[in-house]
Formats: C-alpha cells, structure tokens, sequence
C-alpha cells in the first residue's frame, strides 16, 4: 500500500464517518451527543488525505528533478520499495463500516444480561398531558427506588422492546448506554394487566398503564424488575434512536 492509497482510505474512512454522521447510520454506534465529534474526525480524515496526497505528488515531482540513487526509493532492481501487502487488511473495515449496518441490540442480549436499572438522581415533575409520557428508564427508576410515589395514580405511557424470558415472562425492554454501543445494558419493565394476545419479541410497543407495586428480581443478576399495570399497548415503529440516553444523565 503506497501513499496514494494510504491517502485513498483516509478519504473513504472520513467519507463513510461523514455519512454515518448525517444520516443517523451513527446512532447504530455511539450516543447522540456525540455526533459533532463523530463529524469533526471524519472532515479531520479528509483533510489529513488531502494533504497526503498533496505531499506525494510533491515528492514525485522533486524525484523526477533528483538522480535515483540520490532519491533512495530505488532499491537496485528498477523499482521502489512497497509496504508489505498485508497492510492492505486495514481495508476490511472500511468496507465493514460502508456496506454493512448493524441492527441495534435487541431481546436476545436483553434476556441474556443483567437489568442495569439505577437509582435516579432526582424525581422531576411528571409531565401535565394525560397520559404522561416517560422514559422507560424513568419509570423503571421511580417505580423500583421511589416506590412509585412520584407516579400516584397517574397513567403513564412508556415505549419499548419485547422481550421473553425462558419462561415466556413479557418484559418491556430499552437499552441504555453511556457512550456507545458496546457499553449498553438493558433496563427491563415487567408487563401485567392487559398484555397483547401475542408478543414477539424485539417488537417495538408503546404502553399505557399505571404504577403497580408488583416486582421480580432479574435471574441474571439479582436486580430489581418494577412492573407496569397495563392498560393499552398498540405496535409502533422502531425509533429512530433506539437506545435510552437517560441513564447516566
């Protein structure tokens, strides 16, 4: 891999980061706050392969004007040094990043992993509409640590993923992250009440209901599982952020 393809995948690298960066492709990846960076190292890509190009073509012309023994990029035999032809594997992620996009975590790793609920740092006042709407993380938070004291009698509407259990225990399911992808972890909502007649998993749902005091504890790692008392559920499209951001905020 010489410097002209060297400059070729830089260019296609930021490119690709530009693109994912734009269209919302990054959501898939990282947190949304972090777009701006994401966008800033791709230009930074760009201009980083312009400029390597721009240096090789200078330093061809200078060869042209230099005798080639003076130039020391001619090894003897009539042609220059290369890089070894392995380096050329750092192409496969490039093309992993442009033509493969991967869904979001699902019910698979949800059932698999711990529920990562935490206590909240605060209990702001619920929203005036009725239903209220909330953060599937939200709810989970004030339901497990403030025993649902800042929920009343209030109905609540919370959206999520399906998830079943090896018992076929319905969970409402959204994944929460700090930074990006790998790091996310699964906050689970068990569903009492009115549940749909049939539930497939990492169908996306959004739930009316209301505070119950039901809970379980997660056999993956012991945490608490609040419930919601169900009293609507109705299919909805995939979000276009399916991950939960609240988390750590």
């Amino acid at each position: 891999m010489n410097r002209q393809a060297q400059a070729a995948v830089l260019f296609l690298l930021g490119g690709a980061m530009l693109h994912a960066g734009t269209t919302g492709l990054y959501l898939r990846y990282v947190k949304a706050g972090l777009q701006p960076l994401l966008l800033a190292s791709g230009a930074v890509l760009i201009v980083a392969s312009a400029a390597t190009a721009w240096y090789e073509l200078r330093m061809a012309r200078r060869s042209k004007r230099q005798d080639a023994q003076d130039t020391g990029h001619d090894d003897g035999h009539g042609h220059g040094h290369r890089e070894p032809r392995i380096s050329w594997l750092l192409v496969l992620p490039l093309f992993a990043l442009i033509l493969v996009a991967p869904p979001a975590l699902g019910s698979y790793t949800a059932v698999r992993s711990g529920t990562a609920i935490q206590p909240p740092l605060a209990y702001p006042a619920l929203p005036s509409s009725d239903p209220a709407p909330l953060s599937l993380v939200d709810y989970a938070g004030r339901a497990a640590y403030g025993h649902g004291r800042t929920l009343g009698n209030r109905q609540i509407q919370i959206t999520g993923f399906v998830a079943l259990d090896s018992g076929g225990k319905p969970y409402l399911v959204r994944m929460a992250l700090n930074c990006c992808a790998a790091d996310a972890q699964p906050v689970k909502v068990g569903l009492s009440g009115k549940l749909p007649p049939v539930l497939q998993p990492d169908a996306w749902l959004e739930v009316t209901g209301t505070y119950t005091a039901e809970r379980t504890k997660d056999p993956v790692n012991g945490g608490i599982i609040p419930y919601i008392d169900v009293i609507q559920a109705r299919p909805v499209p995939t979000p276009k952020d399916p991950y939960d951001e609240s988390w750590n905020q």
